[in-house]
């Protein structure tokens, strides 16, 4: 699940990731060479992080869960990798 806020050239997104039962969730994306982002969890066992983004922008990303499962967002588009997986994408 995605949260989007738009402000003018900046957009505050709020990714969860797709999973509750992980020891560890990063995000990783297009906005910063694919370097994996620890995602924090709620109580409720979500894991999420927020990011500041530029607007106009295409953004591909993914979940990596446990350092080694590969999980797009079901809410968003699809792109293909050339790793034979899929990438998530989004466009603000």
């Amino acid at each position: 699940m995605i949260k989007v806020t738009k402000k003018g050239k900046k957009a505050w997104v709020t990714f969860t990731a797709p999973v509750t039962e992980a020891e560890s969730v990063s995000l990783k994306g297009s906005w910063n060479g694919w370097e994996p982002e620890t995602m924090k969890r709620k109580k409720s066992g979500e894991f999420y992080l927020t990011k500041i983004l530029k607007t106009s922008e295409r953004y591909e990303f993914g979940y990596l869960v446990d350092e080694s499962d590969w999980l797009h967002d079901p809410e968003t588009p699809l792109a293909d990798t050339p790793f034979g997986s899929k990438n998530s994408v989004l466009e603000l």
